[in-house]
């Protein structure tokens, strides 16, 4: 079995970083309303743009409404779940 995942190229102050969101985070993140999708993309790019951020394990960043929970690994981000309160 496969684990599909959608890939993002982001720039950030530390040069572009790349997003891979797993499957079921992909799915969340075009299956939600435009105005919550742009919130969802917006919490990403603001992940991206920190160049010194550390995370060894599993980390969360949250909007006004929506969630997601990544991990990074060098130079990527893994969006491992995102989610909306609406």
């Amino acid at each position: 079995m496969h684990s599909f995942r959608t890939v993002l190229l982001l720039p950030s102050a530390g040069g572009d970083m790349k997003v891979e969101l797993v499957q079921r985070a992909a799915n969340a993140l075009f299956d939600v309303p435009d105005t919550v999708h742009e919130e969802i993309i917006t919490l990403i790019a603001s992940v991206a743009e920190e160049p010194k951020i550390q995370v060894t394990e599993l980390a969360a960043a949250f909007g006004e409404w929506c969630w997601l929970v990544y991990t990074l690994h060098g130079d990527v981000i893994e969006v491992l779940d995102v989610g909306c309160a609406r």
